[in-house]
This record gives C-alpha cells, sequence and structure tokens, in this order.
C-alpha cells in the first residue's frame, strides 16, 4: 500500500493492537478471471513458534477459499479508527481538509484448515474473542449439529509474510497537535480513540518537539 515514511508504524506493537482492537477484515485474493475478490471477516490474531497467523473461516458456498486454495498469496486489511481532519485546527488559514487513520496491511499465504478437531480449536479462539461465554453452549450442542455446521464453513490459517501499519495522525505538523488532539477528544467513538492514540504517541505538545514517529 501507499505508505509515506512519515506515516510508518515503528513499533510492531501497534499493528498488534489494531488488529486485536479492530478484528473485522476484509480477505484480499483474485478470483480465476484475475479480478481481485474480497470478504469481510473477523479474524483472530495468532504468534507462535516465531509465526504470526491470522485464523478465520468463511461459508463453503463463498468461493473464496477456492480461490486461496488455488492461489495462496493473499492480502488481509484491518481498519482502525479513522476521521475527517478539519483545516481549522491550523492557524494558517492557507491550509486543506485531509484524513486521519490507523491501517494494517498484511500480505499473507493461506493454508485451508480441514479437520473437525482442527476447526473446532480455531473457532474457539473467536469465541474467545468475542464471546467467551458461548464456548459453554457450543459444547453442549448435539455433535451431529456441530459436525453439520463445520461442514457448512471452510477454515483457514493465514500466515503473515509482510506487514505494514500506517498511522496517520498529521505527526509531520505539530503546530495543529493540540487543536486537533481537543477537537477529537470532544467528537465521536472513532475520533475520541484517535485522540487516545495521539496521547500514546506524543502527539499532544503544539511544538516542533512533538513526537513524529508511531
Amino acid at each position: 500500500m501507499y505508505l509515506p515514511p512519515q506515516f510508518k508504524a515503528k513499533d510492531e506493537q501497534h499493528a498488534r493492537d489494531l488488529i486485536r482492537a479492530h478484528p473485522f477484515a476484509s480477505l484480499i485474493s483474485t478470483d480465476d478471471a484475475g479480478q481481485p475478490f474480497v470478504t469481510p471477516l473477523p479474524l483472530h490474531l495468532l504468534e507462535e513458534a516465531g509465526q504470526t497467523l491470522l485464523l478465520g473461516h468463511c461459508a463453503k458456498a463463498n468461493p473464496q477459499w477456492r480461490y486461496l486454495q488455488a492461489r495462496p498469496q493473499a492480502v488481509v486489511t484491518f481498519m482502525g479508527p479513522h476521521a475527517y481532519m478539519t483545516p481549522q485546527v491550523y492557524a494558517d488559514l492557507a491550509r486543506v481538509p485531509t484524513w486521519n487513520y490507523l491501517l494494517v496491511h498484511c500480505t499473507v499465504e493461506a493454508r485451508l484448515i480441514e479437520h473437525f478437531d482442527d476447526k473446532d480449536r480455531l473457532l474457539k479462539h473467536l469465541i474467545h474473542d468475542h464471546e467467551p461465554a458461548y464456548a459453554d453452549q457450543w459444547r453442549g450442542l448435539p455433535s451431529d449439529y456441530q459436525q453439520k455446521m463445520m461442514n457448512c464453513i471452510v477454515a483457514f490459517e493465514l500466515k503473515v509474510t509482510d506487514l505494514q501499519c500506517a498511522v496517520k495522525l498529521n505527526q509531520h505538523r505539530p503546530e495543529c497537535h493540540v487543536a486537533l488532539k481537543s477537537r477529537y477528544a470532544a467528537g465521536n467513538d472513532h475520533e475520541r480513540e484517535l485522540a487516545a492514540w495521539m496521547d500514546r504517541l506524543g502527539l499532544t505538545a503544539d511544538t516542533p518537539g512533538s513526537k513524529e514517529g508511531a
């Protein structure tokens, strides 16, 4: 993706935190005609044995799993908080609007997961992420029903081979940081989350000494 150096996150923990806070991703691969094919879906971040993995599944009726089987390399994007930025945060009126955002872009290699027990393990990761109490209900369902549900999905493991994290918060314009942070802190959920990230990155001092890096 296009990533100006001033907006490239320098701490890999930022990417991990964004993925866990915003797990609803876009999985992008190519169909048989070479056109992009996109599936929105939640993914679980798993780090083990020195690898970064994303675990998920799609409906068996969704052809994306066949595309992944034929062409395992794909792209996953996680969109974090984002919001409009008004030029009114500048004292200088010769400014234009922009959009601030946090985004994680992963290149991945896909591997399909077919065995019932492996699928079950994957699903329990997702259940733990979003509704831990449901685990007991799932375990209590009849085995034939569980098998039927498993047969309706295709699970996959996406090994991250390259990761980029964009943190665009106007780091290169420290003269606007105080006014921008104030506006975002009083705004909607996305804006308040961006304000919290400005605090995390030290982008709150209205001086040239504000931290530039993410």
